[in-house]
């Protein structure tokens, strides 16, 4: 990882946007809907100091590589992180490519070196993101504390949260009735969560890690645990860094099956004889569980 993605929260911050021409007209339609508070300024202002005190985040941009070198420099003396359009060697951080759901961002990046691939990748995901996520990430956050005391264990509230998903709070959102939203989410708090719907998934090893499917790669993200058998590294890194990992070697079928039967989302990762044996034990103990293979070489 060459470069760390942060999100810098906006609500009553103020943000500059230095320069004229359509790279600071783009930053300020892109600044439109936050909650900061976006300010413009241009000429030899831009090049002061005191232009951007108090600032946490600067936006140059102009045709003028004088002018940005010297507003980067002045928003830089000032304390804020700058950004200058077509000028990588003068940005304390690059803008990526963004999704926007209000309270859900997804940003790509790829360190300034090519924005168009990362132009390219949002296109690819903007429909794979529902709308409804947004409200209700904003829904989740306004119940937070009341989650928090009634799950108080991550394990049991990230299977609560995951029943969320596939329930009627996240339909109630997804229609657009966030009322009905909300009234489904409290009484889901007090009723003390969702029936655990634990899983294991099967997940043939790839001969390389763009071979693995979207469903599995998803399965991956959303795993408790995970139990990587030989030839699993290289895809491992998809998973979540806080599941639990284990060796397939060290486990056994009814670990597994008992982990499932907790609530818990299982990834197994191995050699697709490996997992075929795994399978007929899986299906013996009545452990629900499914395979996905991965897509051929070539």
């Amino acid at each position: 990882m060459e470069v760390f993605p942060a999100f810098f929260p906006l609500k009553g911050r103020r943000i500059v946007i230095a320069g004229e021409g359509e790279g600071a007209d783009a930053k300020a339609r892109l600044l439109a809907s936050s909650p900061a508070n976006v300010e413009r300024i241009a000429g030899e202002a831009a090049t002061l100091p005191e232009a951007y005190a108090g600032a946490q985040l600067a936006f140059v941009a102009s045709p003028d590589a004088a002018f940005c070198a010297a507003a980067a420099k002045a928003a830089r003396a000032a304390g804020a992180a700058v950004n200058v359009v077509d000028h990588p060697d003068l940005c304390d951080f690059h803008t990526p490519a963004i999704i926007d759901r209000g309270q859900v961002v997804a940003a790509i990046g790829t360190g300034g070196a090519a924005p168009i691939l990362a132009a390219l990748l949002r296109a690819d995901l903007e429909a794979k993101i529902p709308t409804a996520l947004g409200p209700l990430a904003a829904l989740l956050g306004r119940h937070r504390d009341e989650i928090r005391a009634k799950f108080p264990n991550l394990a049991e509230r990230r299977v609560f949260l995951r029943g969320l998903l596939d329930g009627p709070v996240a339909v109630a959102a997804e229609s657009g009735d966030l009322e009905a939203a909300d009234l489904a989410l409290r009484d889901a708090i007090a009723a003390g969560g969702v029936s655990p719907s634990g899983r294991v998934w099967l997940i043939a090893a790839p001969a390389a890690r763009d071979l693995l499917s979207l469903r599995a790669a998803k399965a991956l993200a959303d795993a408790d645990v995970l139990v990587l058998g030989e030839a699993a590294a290289d895809v491992s890194v998809l998973a979540r860094r806080d599941a639990g990992w284990r060796t397939l070697e060290a486990s056994t079928a009814e670990g597994i099956a008992g982990e499932a039967a907790a609530g818990r989302q299982v990834a197994v990762i191995a050699p697709a004889g490996e997992l075929a044996l795994l399978a007929v034990v899986l299906t013996d103990l009545g452990a629900p569980h499914e395979a996905l293979a991965s897509a051929p070489p070539g």
